[in-house]
């Protein structure tokens, strides 16, 4: 594969200036010649919007950072690594203990904003000139400008917004963090935009699709509790035809498994081209994956890595008897190395289990040598499954149907038991508990788990340390509340 380089400067200041390289995530494009943007004399042919787009795609690589830690968060996991100090930031979080000093919870908030930075690039030379599909690429930009938008507002709240212009120096003094109400708007809108004008089926591997805008759309829906709206425009997407149930679960997470039937929309990594520590979100390879891996392991199968992102036995026993998803979700690592003969050491926290849907695999020869910056591994950012539990709950917690309700989660629980004998037939708030359920152990490890404790009004129960008014949200960097001169005021309880 071919990494494809654009050179372009993140405004400095508003979101604490640094230099990022924009590549391609390569799975979707593949183009030679290397540019370097001069601003405003920019966007003069379809190529050049081309590249803008495959910007603005590239900061999707960054969000493994949004998804391990997501997990760490939950009670499904502990943070684990060498020692209590190793990245002390997930330590903190996992222990619900971050300050707004947290580098790792600034780097989410960076790196979300670069995305939204791009994004707003492209937009902002939209009607510069005019060819032949500008329309769907607009709305590839608007739908990953909602998908960045989506993440700073699930993990900070309140942020500012800016629509087709680009961020510049100052206007953290004067643009207000604007009330969550009005982030979700304009992630609505971009996505009810997105979904008209966006293909069925993706130009190319990778890229948004009609289901891609109208899955985040719903889920956007179900986070403000606006259940009527999520039924609907989720039932558009299982109504479509478009995606289904892989039917064999124990691919879902392999190679062979990406991209696949239920893929909704998917971040796309590589093993050729890998960054460094000092530059992690320049890795085009999916550095949560060789941070979950086991420590010291030789074996089959599996690389070492880092040992963080433990699980832990309460989320191993949500698994009922015969749910054929534990074996794929949960590495037993003593009864693995009991039946493979494979070698191991322990790290910080270790629990003897470990995130087997995003451990570093064994590869091709020609990868790039430091595997843990460069595990090929996509992250399945929305599955179909994930869809169908959304619309279940989504039914019923409105109370439009809960026979839909109990026909949409019975479709994930046949392929998880292969069989009937485990559908689920209750009603009303038991149905409810009984979805929350599946959503756990269905997406665990994927880093939703929190996230939905949050919205549902269950963190405080469920986490550890959790303090109900104060850790729904992650505190505004530090920097961020300095710049803005009092135009910003941090989270509260931080």
């Amino acid at each position: 594969m071919k990494k494809n380089i654009l050179n372009k400067t993140i405004v400095a200041g508003l979101f604490s200036a640094f230099l990022i390289m924009l590549s391609c995530n390569d799975d979707f494009v593949k183009i030679s010649p290397e540019y370097s943007i001069d601003s405003e004399n920019y966007f003069n042919s379809s190529d050049d919007y081309y590249m803008a787009l495959v910007a603005s795609y590239d900061l999707l690589q960054s969000t493994y950072a949004n998804a391990i830690l997501g997990e760490i968060a939950s009670n499904n996991t502990l943070c684990g690594g060498e020692s209590p100090t190793d990245v002390i930031g997930w330590q903190q979080v996992d222990d619900m203990i971050q300050t707004p000093t947290n580098s790792n919870l600034k780097d989410i908030w960076d790196w979300m904003f670069a995305g939204v930075q791009r994004t707003n690039y492209f937009m902002e030379f939209k009607d510069k000139i005019n060819f032949d599909g500008k329309n769907e690429m607009i709305g590839e930009v608007r739908f990953l400008r909602a998908y960045y938008y989506f993440e700073l507002v699930k993990w900070f709240g309140p942020v500012p917004i800016k629509v087709d212009e680009r961020f510049k120096l100052g206007d953290e003094t004067v643009i207000q963090r604007y009330p969550v109400a009005e982030v979700y708007a304009q992630i609505e809108a971009d996505l009810i935009y997105a979904a008209s004008v966006l293909p069925v089926i993706p130009l190319e591997v990778g890229r948004a699709t009609k289901g891609s805008a109208q899955a985040l759309l719903g889920k956007a829906y179900l986070f403000q509790e606006k259940f009527s709206g999520a039924a609907e425009v989720l039932e558009q997407v299982i109504t479509g035809g478009n995606y289904s149930l892989a039917t064999n679960f124990n691919d879902m997470f392999e190679a062979v498994g990406e991209n696949g039937p239920e893929s909704v929309f998917e971040v796309q990594y590589t093993d050729q081209e890998g960054a460094g520590f000092g530059c992690l979100q320049c890795s085009e390879g999916n550095v949560a994956v060789g941070f979950s891996g086991v420590r010291g392991y030789v074996g089959p199968q599996f690389t070492p890595g880092f040992s963080f992102n433990v699980p832990v036995q309460e989320a191993v026993n949500a698994y009922e008897n015969g749910d054929l998803r534990k074996g794929v979700t949960i590495l037993d690592i003593e009864a693995w190395k009991d039946s493979t003969g494979a070698v191991s050491t322990e790290g910080n926290e270790h629990t003897g289990f470990f995130n087997r849907k995003y451990l570093p695999r064994v590869r091709s020869e020609n990868a790039q040598p430091d595997m843990n910056l460069t595990n090929p591994n996509n992250y399945r950012a929305i599955r179909y499954a994930d869809v169908l539990l959304m619309a279940a709950e989504a039914n019923n917690r409105s109370g439009i149907s809960d026979a839909k309700a109990q026909e949409y989660l019975n479709m994930v629980r046949q392929r998880a038991f292969g069989d009937e004998n485990h559908n689920i037939t209750l009603s009303g708030a038991a149905l409810t508990d009984a979805i929350y359920h599946e959503r756990r152990v269905e997406l665990m490890g994927e880093g939703h788990h929190f996230f939905d404790l949050v919205r549902t009004g269950r963190a405080a129960d469920a986490i550890e340390g959790f303090t109900p008014g104060k850790n729904e949200l992650f505190p505004v960097p530090i920097e961020e509340i300095n710049f803005s001169g009092g135009n910003w005021v941090q989270n509260p309880n931080y």
